[in-house]
């Protein structure tokens, strides 16, 4: 695969995380049960499960996916060339991308022990992009590794607490519950991120 194809589809990649994490997760014939990978993480915190800890992986992996995209766009841009237009873009892209795992200004004094997981992943994320320059020193194929790294967590973490909680909104709403399109394409993403990292990797 040339470079130029590799870079295509990592984008296709990323665009992917992002359309399922706004498409349905937890799918329900009554659309006010249905709800979109952006909701998953607020409307688990109403689980009994959830509220007892006996779900074990925290609500906050639901915020991982714009975390990892902005990861990778942060990775990515560190080894281009600081005059390409592109470079700046994707490297203010990836923190503001991020920030859609912010929590709502009524969760900060209420939830603490919620809410600061997220706000920490997003500030590595803009740590990280600050820090581009450091970044653009360390190997290409390290910095390929991370890639792989991200996308493999960005996959499995939500995914993992998605099918924890999916038993327990199945007790609430007393039906089975599928998986929605939104958890495939979030899954179908990271996975082509990782493969088109690899295929780097071997050059």
């Amino acid at each position: 695969m040339p470079p130029d194809s590799r870079l295509t589809w990592l984008f296709v990649a990323l665009t992917m995380i992002l359309m399922g994490y706004f498409m349905v997760w937890l799918p329900h014939e009554a659309a006010g049960l249905s709800y979109i990978g952006l909701e998953m993480g607020e409307q688990a915190k109403f689980l009994p499960q959830v509220r007892s800890g006996e779900i074990l992986p925290g609500r906050s992996l639901f915020y991982v996916p714009p975390v990892s995209v902005g990861l990778i766009l942060v990775f990515l841009s560190s080894q281009w060339p600081l005059e390409r237009w592109h470079t700046w873009v994707a490297r203010s892209l990836g923190p503001l991308i991020s920030t859609l795992a912010l929590p709502a200004l009524e969760a900060v004094g209420a939830e603490p022990a919620e809410w600061l997981w997220r706000v920490i992943m997003i500030g590595l994320v803009f740590a990280l992009a600050l820090l581009s320059p450091l970044l653009s020193r360390m190997p290409n194929r390290f910095l390929w590794l991370l890639i792989v790294a991200t996308a493999f967590f960005g996959a499995l973490l939500p995914g993992w607490v998605f099918l924890e909680v999916q038993a327990g909104f199945a007790a609430l709403q007393r039906q089975p519950i599928g998986i929605g399109a939104g958890v495939w394409i979030n899954v179908g993403g990271h996975i082509l991120a990782a493969a088109v990292a690899l295929a780097e990797l071997r050059e």
